[in-house]
Formats: C-alpha cells, structure tokens, sequence
C-alpha cells in the first residue's frame, strides 16, 4: 500500500545565466512550486498528496518540468493557469493534461 496517493516532484534547478541550456528556475519554477504548494495545502490534501522540489529531472530543454508519481507523468507548466489545470485535472481528477505532458525523444535500443 502506498504512503501517499501522488507525489509530485517540481525541478528547481538553477544554472549560471550563460549557460545555453538555460535551467527551469530561470523559466520561473520556483514560483509555479510555492503555487501548487499552496493548492495542496489550502485542499487539505496534507497526508494523501506531497510536493517536493526537485534537482534537475534532466529535461531542460522542455522544461520548468515536473514529474507525477504513481505513474511517471511528466509535465512542463509555464503558468500558474497552467499549475492550476494540472491541480484540478491530474491531482483532484485523476486526468492526464494532454496538452502540458513533456513530449520525450524515443529511446534508442
């Protein structure tokens, strides 16, 4: 049985301003974090969801990105409208928001 019904990770990575990957607190992943803190918070979903920040999840390019556990779904939120859709789709709905998923590369074999 699991501890908790969704674990959300929400990557805070900061890099140098020069560096060309640029990095997801740069793209304003702090502010979406304490946001979707807050939604949980003000739910009272303390105990059934947790939110965490997050080192890098290494997809900068797509990125702020965030992670959904049980089931690994990744998003990448540029708004709080659009933290907002994932906290009522994903988090109260049980939804995956289509349009806001990460679209990852094949793996190579």
């Amino acid at each position: 049985m699991s501890r908790l019904d969704l674990h959300l990770f929400v990557c805070i990575n900061e890099r140098s301003a020069d560096d060309p990957r640029s990095s997801c607190t740069a793209r304003g992943s702090a502010a979406l974090l304490d946001y979707l803190k807050k939604r949980v918070h003000d739910a009272g979903l303390k105990g059934k969801v947790r939110v965490n920040k997050a080192g890098c999840l290494d997809a900068c390019a797509q990125g702020p990105a965030m992670v959904v556990y049980p089931g690994q779904v990744w998003y990448t939120p540029k708004t709080e409208a659009d933290m907002e859709e994932i906290f009522q789709e994903h988090v109260l709905g049980g939804r995956t928001v289509e349009r806001l998923l990460i679209q990852f590369p094949e793996k190579k074999r």
